[in-house]
This record gives C-alpha cells, structure tokens and sequence, in this order.
C-alpha cells in the first residue's frame, strides 16, 4: 500500500511540475501564488505563523498579521510554481520574469580569493534561485538537504535541482554523515551552501529576535575549521518570476583561543543577519516552522 502511493504521489508532482512547465514562468508564479493564498491560510499550520509573528513582531497588530501570513502563503505557492523555470529564467532581462545579482562584485572576490566559501542565507524569497545563480558567477557550492519520506519524490526534486544547475552539484543529507561529507568537501577547496534559519534541535542555542532558539552551528564551525570566507546573501522577489539575488560583502571569521566561544558568537551574529533580512520584508520569510521551543507555542494556546 505504500509503495502504491508513493507511485501516485510521484505521478501527481510529477504532471503537476510537467503542467507548470508548459506556461510562461509569470503565469506559472501567479497560479502559484493565487493557489496558495486561497488554501494556505485555511490550514492549521497558519497558526504557527501566527504565534512566529507575534514571538518576532510583538508590536504587529492581528491584522497586519493576517496579511502577512496570507503574504507569506503566496510567496511560497510562487516559490514552488517557479522552480520548473528557475534554470531557464533569462539574466538580467530588462523586465518581466528574470533574475540579477546586486553585490556580484562580492561573488568576485569570494572567487579570487581562491578559499573555500560558505554562502549561508535562510528561506527567503526564492531561496532555490541561490545554487544557479552563484553557480553563474564560477562559485557552484554543495548543499544540505532533507530528504522527502517519499523516495520516488525525492529523487524528482533532487533530479530538478539538478536541473536548474545545468551542471552536477553535490547534495548531503542532513546529519552526521552528510556533515562529515560536506567537511571534506571543504577541506578539498569546495564551496557549501546552508540555510540556517530553521530549528535544530541538536544545535547550539543563541538568540533569533530576542528569544532563545536552538540553531545549526555548521556554517561557523565549518568556517572556523577550514578557515572558509563566509558570504551572506538572501533572494528578493520583484514580481512574479523576476529575483533578485542580494550579496553581502563577504567575511573572514576572527578564531580566538576558545573555539566553543567562536562558534558561538558567529553563530549569533548570522541570526542577526537573517533578522535583518526578516525585518526588511517579513512575508518573504517561510513562516511555517516551529522556530522556538516549544512551550513558546504551547503558552499561546493555553491563552486563546
């Protein structure tokens, strides 16, 4: 039974990606977006991004609330209706659907500088046009990522992904194993990509809006080990299908004598990084993860 449907899942993605192909990338964003406005906010899942607002913008009122839930709903319908077009989306196109790079000038120099990289972002935007894009300025870096419960629809994203990078870019799976890949990877000149702004359990805990949130330490003891230029950037969304990729100045990490407080002080200061980026458009942010502990949650829900 679920091998049965794991096909039809595989098959429905499957026609869907195919269906999305065949229109122009706008019309593919706009459905999207209008797709997931209508049903996402109806979904349980809203609540939490209700109570991720309220714990982020305490100062935010319901309605604004409201809207940027609905916001954000349609930021990640468009987000998924544009990934079929991502690697076909013409560069630096004058209007319409196409992406372009503010800072490449940063891109430059991470490439000169002849070291590893680590591009460190959050889901923002359209977080998938990062890989191609950086792949275009000569940085192809590897990434982490968790693989769906479904293998047969997995290995299709992974195939898109693939896709998108019109090269072969090396992807690790989540955990110990795929942290001591990405190790090697950099101990061998490569370059890594994270998205750090999710729950990790099994990270370190610094602070993400003033509350204290459990977070990946990868990108800054990966950094501090292999001595890797950090590059900070997130994707900003102009109109359906048109991104542009933001690029920080990029940065060296200043190793102490207590590695424990390196770690976490660069830790830190990449969650002030997405703070800002948050800050500047709160619904570009994918608001639909428990971010903080648990009883954050549980508080609310005992209060309504």
């Amino acid at each position: 039974m679920t091998k049965l449907l794991h096909r039809a899942e595989h098959a429905l993605l499957r026609s869907l990606l195919f269906a999305l192909r065949q229109i122009p990338a706008s019309s593919a964003s706009n459905f999207g977006g209008w797709l997931a406005r209508i049903i996402g906010p109806a979904l349980p899942v809203s609540r939490v991004a209700n109570r991720n607002l309220q714990l982020a913008f305490p100062a935010m009122t319901e309605h604004d609330r409201g809207k940027t839930v609905r916001d954000s709903w349609e930021n990640l319908g468009r987000t998924v209706a544009e990934l079929p077009h991502i690697g076909t989306l013409p560069h630096n196109s004058l209007s319409g659907p196409g992406w372009s790079v503010e800072g490449a000038e940063h891109l430059e120099a991470a490439r000169l500088s002849a070291r590893p990289v680590i591009f460190f972002s959050g889901h923002i935007g359209n977080w998938e046009l990062m890989p191609p894009a950086v792949a275009h300025y000569g940085l192809p870096f590897a990434s982490f990522y968790r693989a769906a419960s479904n293998p047969l629809v997995d290995q299709l994203i992974r195939d898109l992904r693939q896709s998108t990078m019109q090269q072969e870019a090396l992807m690790f799976p989540k955990g110990a194993k795929g942290a001591r890949s990405a190790l090697k990877h950099l101990a061998q000149g490569g370059h890594l990509g994270i998205l750090g702004d999710q729950k990790m359990n099994d990270g370190i805990e610094v602070t993400l809006f003033d509350h204290p949130a459990m977070t990946a330490s990868a990108a800054a003891v990966f950094a501090l080990r292999h001595n890797a230029l950090i590059v900070t950037g997130h994707v900003r969304r102009d109109g359906p299908a048109r991104l542009v990729l933001v690029v920080d100045p990029p940065f060296s990490p200043t190793p102490t004598d207590d590695r424990q407080a390196d770690v976490q002080t660069l830790t830190q200061t990449l969650n002030h990084k997405l703070e800002d980026w948050v800050r500047e458009k709160p619904s570009s942010w994918l608001l639909f993860h428990r971010r903080w502990a648990k009883p954050l949650y549980r508080q609310k829900e005992a209060a309504l």
